[in-house]
């Protein structure tokens, strides 16, 4: 599929006045009340290599064991069926997170913990996804805090660029893979995230764990 194929959706200029939101049988605080915890998006953005995967499943399956209702959202099994449409031009990673922003709703809807683990570069797209879940219609949860988290996996290019385990940076210095993020591609580093994790100063059950007593120390999971 060639770049020029790729479609970028309007969202404002493609809704219909016909299209009206079907109110559910069972509410969201039902969901919420049944799950036992409260309802939010772990949003995971660093570069590539930093460990947002390998965290996020870390504490994926820590909550897991609390007995927790969640599920990991990550960007290379999306791109293989929802977003395999995108490339990664600025404009297709826009609409990449702009999509995984309305699934992460629809998660939350449920009443789960999301874990989501994309690159995601740009804080004006991170911060589109947060107003959306903490402004949309599933936003009556009976818990108070922000129903979106920030966790940045702050990792240094150069300790990304040493694991490389896809072999991406190698690739991209070579100049066989275009906007690379990091590389010929900016990253923006988030302002002021819920949660900050160094995974090259940490062991990924630490990071894991300081992402737990978060929730925790919020009341997003009962101690």
């Amino acid at each position: 599929m060639t770049q020029e194929k790729y479609r970028v959706v309007d969202v404002a200029g493609d809704k219909s006045s016909d299209v009206v939101w079907h109110l559910a049988s069972v509410s969201h605080a039902q969901r919420e009340a049944a799950n036992g915890h409260a309802p939010a998006v772990l949003w995971f953005t660093g570069l590539s290599g930093s460990g947002k995967s390998t965290v996020a499943n870390a504490v994926d399956k820590m909550l897991h064991d609390l007995g927790c209702k969640t599920y990991v959202l990550d960007g290379d099994n999306v791109r293989h069926g929802l977003n395999g449409d995108l490339g990664f031009s600025d404009t297709d990673r826009v609409e990449n997170i702009r999509r995984i922003g309305e699934v992460s709703k629809l998660f939350v809807d449920a009443g789960l913990l999301v874990s989501t683990a994309f690159i995601s570069p740009f804080v004006e797209d991170r911060a589109s996804v947060r107003a959306q879940l903490n402004d949309s219609q599933y936003s009556n949860s009976q818990h108070s805090n922000s129903q979106f988290i920030e966790v940045y996996i702050d990792t240094p290019i150069e300790v990304c660029e040493q694991r490389d385990p896809k072999g991406l940076y190698k690739k991209a210095r070579a100049g066989e893979i275009k906007n690379f993020t990091g590389i010929d591609s900016a990253y923006e580093q988030p302002i002021n995230p819920e949660v900050h994790v160094k995974t090259a100063e940490q062991s990924i059950e630490a990071c894991a764990l300081q992402v737990v007593d978060y929730l925790k120390e919020n009341g997003y999971i009962k101690v």
